[in-house]
């Protein structure tokens, strides 16, 4: 067993344009301030990180680790959900997710998706550079606008998907082979992993690939209800990141898990800060620490009610109270006393004769 890492911050849902949260050096004092250890970097916002000159410059990288050390800060990860979320992305989401892409890219999926390859590929390198051994990204989705079998799915969909799915991946994996990192699916709604059962068929389809890991975010289990305890026992293995982020699900006799097209507010299940929710995160803490985890405890902030600093302010303490310092001792140690193999024998009423003979 090891202690988790943390409090780690997910700066995705931070950055702005208005100081403190226009650049990396003013978010770290702000986020030094408000009790973190490290910082989670999405490497799409150029406001705080550029990818490429990271991947090609050591000298870069430095300068933003001495940076943060300067706060007492580290990086946990870097993060790159939009360039994942365009390695797929089914025809009817292409408006919407063009503009994740720069403008010359509107309207041109295949150059698109070329594009966020490539920048995918940068961060792995940054990564490395920053000497790194996570990071976190989308799958991108082809088959989930069919995740409702009405009308019926024609056979062989499902499947094309996924082999699709795993061709476009594996480059990027065996990249993440090559420079030691670990690519981390967060498993979402909205994503083709969005459970265990999908994580399974791509891993299975990347014949799986050492470097196929899992980003684990507990409120997109409660939205599913799907009990994210048990999952974290079959996945113990393949967790390599942790989002520490709270929802709730409270179904009424109008809605429920599909919300109705409503707004965050209003869905039967919704974000919440930490503490707020349904999440029982103590059980996680306990049980992430007995199956071995040794990466960071992030806290990604979406929370639809309560405003971004007191919801980071309270989270950073939330997660330092929920880390379990890791004994090297067994708490009935003080009671024990040595015995001989001769002193077991007769606690087992196993005589001289029978001991002989089995031994």
């Amino acid at each position: 067993m090891q202690t988790i890492k943390g409090p780690s911050l997910h700066l995705a849902q931070f950055s702005d344009d208005v100081f403190p949260f226009n650049s990396l050096e003013a978010i770290a004092g702000w986020a030094a301030e408000n009790g973190f250890r490290a910082l989670q970097i999405p490497a799409w916002d150029k406001r705080l990180f550029d990818v490429n000159l990271a991947a090609e410059s050591q000298q870069y990288c430095d300068e933003i680790t001495d940076m943060l050390a300067q706060h007492g800060l580290v990086i946990s990860e870097l993060t790159t959900h939009i360039f994942g979320q365009l390695m797929a992305v089914h025809p009817a989401y292409d408006a919407l997710c063009d503009s994740f892409a720069p403008p010359h890219l509107h309207g041109k999926p295949e150059a698109r998706t070329a594009w966020a390859k490539q920048q995918l590929l940068a961060a792995v390198s940054a990564s490395s550079r920053l000497g790194l051994t996570e990071m976190g990204t989308f799958s991108g989705s082809l088959a989930w606008p069919y995740v409702f079998p009405f009308p019926q799915r024609p056979a062989g969909l499902v499947e094309t998907a996924f082999d699709e799915l795993a061709r476009r991946w594996l480059p990027i994996l065996d990249a993440c082979e090559e420079q030691g990192v670990n690519l981390c699916y967060e498993i979402h709604p909205g994503e083709d992993l969005h459970d265990g059962i999908s994580f399974e068929m791509f891993l299975q389809r990347t014949g799986h690939h050492p470097r196929c890991k899992i980003l684990f975010d507990p409120s997109h289990f409660v939205l599913q209800q799907l009990n994210y305890l048990d999952f974290l026992d079959i996945y113990r293995d393949h967790i390599g990141m942790f989002h520490v982020k709270d929802a709730e699900f409270n179904p009424t006799g109008r809605q429920g898990m599909y919300g109705g097209y409503q707004s965050w507010a209003d869905r039967a299940g919704r974000f919440r800060s930490t503490g707020d929710g349904q999440v029982d995160f103590r059980a996680i803490f306990s049980r992430l620490t007995q199956n071995g985890y040794a990466g960071w405890a992030a806290l990604e902030w979406e929370c639809c009610l309560k405003n971004k600093d007191d919801g980071a302010r309270e989270g950073a303490a939330f997660i330092r109270d929920h880390i379990i310092p890791v004994t090297d001792k067994i708490f009935d140690d003080f009671a024990a006393a040595p015995v001989s193999q001769s002193q077991i024998d007769r606690l087992l009423g196993i005589t001289t004769t029978e001991a002989e003979h089995h031994g």
